[in-house]
């Protein structure tokens, strides 16, 4: 006797240029959409696949039109203009319908047949969230390799955030959580680090990243920049408070130098040079500017989470479960 799985998996691509890459990756997923097992036996389906057109240079829309009719499981969102991959993956999770949603990209780097990996992952710890791990390195240049080491080496130690130094575009989100993000979630938000919100319980699974099919990327050095200095600005006070940091060591500074100079003056009848009171008052002052500069700081960061759409709590049908230290 036939049943349905109990865990429904939708999938969110947002389409910028997938105009020749969308049929093949289609093709691997019209098999998950049979109800099946997963290698822990973990009955699943993907029920839907929402493509996201997100407007790009080339004619994805005549792709979109081909698949939507083509394969029942595929809807299609159409979006006014280009907003971007974060804001179009967002749409797609607002309509997904799912227990389950993947993000996955549109070039075939990554393989729909680890989603079943990525769930059982998710259901033996108990999962919010699952990034896939790349085992082998990533398909681009040395350089662009490099850099973005350096910006998750800093998005890890300066932002103070293990987790979300190792994030993945193929991601495996609970339903509530993603439908949730994209009902509160404001302009300008990081997607992970809205998820880092409201998810608690975050893993990793282990996948081998394909080539990119015929297709380059579509981020540019200066794109991908600007994806940084977004999660920058939208990860939290900890940057913020660096400013506060050295305001009030700047005036501990200035005190250890007028000590110290008071000292030798009166005690040990060394002459204190002019330029050591000028030392003073520019650590003293500047300290002060920095540590005022760092509490208004402190105070734009709850206005810009009040904006940014941060909720205060969110609740959930599921029992919560303690998080998973790593």
């Amino acid at each position: 006797m036939s049943h349905t799985p109990s865990n429904r998996v939708t999938i969110v691509i947002p389409v910028y240029a997938g105009e020749r890459t969308l049929p093949a990756l289609m093709s691997e997923v019209e098999p998950l959409t049979h109800p099946q097992s997963t290698a822990g036996g973990h009955g699943f389906v993907v029920n839907e696949v929402i493509l996201v057109h997100d407007c790009g240079p080339n004619r994805s829309d005549l792709t979109l039109e081909t698949l939507s009719a083509q394969y029942p499981f595929v809807r299609v969102v159409w979006l006014s203009k280009n907003f971007g991959q974060h804001a179009a993956t967002l749409a797609g999770m607002a309509s997904a319908t799912g227990d389950w949603v993947v993000t996955i990209d549109e070039d075939c780097q990554q393989d729909p047949a680890d989603i079943p990996a990525l769930l059982d992952s998710a259901l033996a710890s108990s999962l919010q969230l699952v990034y896939a791990q790349p085992t082998n390195p990533p398909p681009h240049g040395w350089l662009r390799n490099l850099t973005s080491n350096v910006a998750k080496a800093i998005s890890t130690r300066v932002l103070g955030n293990k987790v979300i130094g190792r994030f993945n575009s193929f991601r495996l989100v609970d339903g509530e959580i993603a439908r949730t993000l994209a009902a509160y979630c404001g302009n300008g938000v990081y997607l992970d680090v809205g998820l880092f919100w409201i998810a608690g319980r975050v893993g990793h699974c282990p996948v081998k990243l394909r080539s990119e099919m015929d297709r380059p990327s579509s981020y540019s050095y200066l794109k991908l920049i600007g994806h940084f200095w977004r999660l920058i600005l939208t990860t939290g006070t900890r940057p913020l408070r660096l400013i506060t940091i050295m305001g009030f060591s700047s005036i501990i500074l200035a005190a250890l130098v007028a000590i110290y100079a008071l000292q030798a003056k009166f005690y040990g009848r060394v002459p204190v040079q002019g330029w050591t009171s000028l030392l003073i008052v520019v650590s003293f002052f500047s300290g002060s500017i920095l540590a005022s500069l760092g509490v208004i700081a402190e105070y734009l960061a709850v206005t810009m989470g009040i904006v940014m759409g941060k909720p205060l709590y969110v609740v959930s049908t599921k029992p919560t479960r303690p998080a998973v230290r790593q």
